[in-house]
Parts: C-alpha cells; structure tokens; sequence
C-alpha cells in the first residue's frame, strides 16, 4: 500500500527530519484550508489525506521519543 510505504520512509528518518516534514505537513494544510474556504481547492480528499499523514507523523515521533 501506498501508506505502508510512506510510513515505513518516515521510520528511516532522523527526530529533526521528522519535525521539518511535520511543519510542511501542517504549513499544507492550512493552505489547503484557506483555498477550500475561498472554493478554489478542487481535491477536497486532499485535506483528510494531509490529517492523516501528520498523525503518521506525530504517532513516529512519540514512539522514538518512547524508546528513548
């Protein structure tokens, strides 16, 4: 699956790396949400996508932070 991949590209990643794509994801986001409020986004399944890769992201960063 498309996810497994992605998850398993984000477990190879260091703390810092992780913060960074962290804050592109949530930076996407917000302007995923701006264009949807002013009817220009036209791939709405965007912005549930986009959630779920930051809770991806936030679920690795507290397991290494567990392991720790």
């Amino acid at each position: 699956m498309k996810s497994d991949k992605y998850v398993s590209d984000l477990r190879s990643k260091s703390q810092a790396e992780l913060s960074e794509e962290l804050v592109a994801a949530k930076k996407e986001l917000f302007n995923l949400r701006f264009q949807n409020a002013t009817n220009q986004l036209d791939n709405t399944s965007r912005i549930k996508e986009v959630r779920r890769n930051i809770a991806r992201i936030q679920t690795i960063i507290s397991e290494n932070a567990a392991k720790a």
